[in-house]
């Protein structure tokens, strides 16, 4: 499956930035999608994830009621809407699939095969 991840910017802080994920060549349904993030210098750390099929979610904590992750089948996209954005979430946002991933990995990024190029977030104070 090919990703194309698009919609970062430049916001301030207490800003909303919606990331767009299209996934193309493969079947939609059947993987499980996440959102990273990276920073210089630092790891490459995981933000949200959706399961295939049931729809499930999960959050890093830094980032939980603030964002929010869903899919659209129809369209086969996959998206990360981003409310009261802080400096600290400035960072390149990746888009990943895998279609093997189980619920106790969503949030490890060993576990995604996919992976598109990033988008640029960045939030001034």
């Amino acid at each position: 499956v090919q990703l194309q991840a698009s919609g970062g910017g430049l916001v301030q802080a207490g800003g909303s930035l919606r990331l767009s994920c299209a996934a193309s060549g493969g079947s939609f349904s059947t993987y499980t999608f996440g959102w990273f993030r990276q920073s210089p210098g630092k790891e490459r750390e995981f933000v949200a994830a959706i399961k295939r099929y049931g729809g499930s979610v999960t959050y890093a904590n830094s980032v939980k009621g603030r964002f929010t992750i869903s899919k659209d089948n129809a369209k086969n996209t996959v998206d990360l809407q981003m409310n009261n954005l802080k400096p600290e979430d400035t960072a390149l946002y990746y888009c990943a699939a895998g279609s093997t991933i189980i619920t106790s990995t969503m949030a490890s990024k060993e576990a995604y095969h996919y992976w598109g190029r990033g988008t640029q977030v960045t939030v001034s104070s």
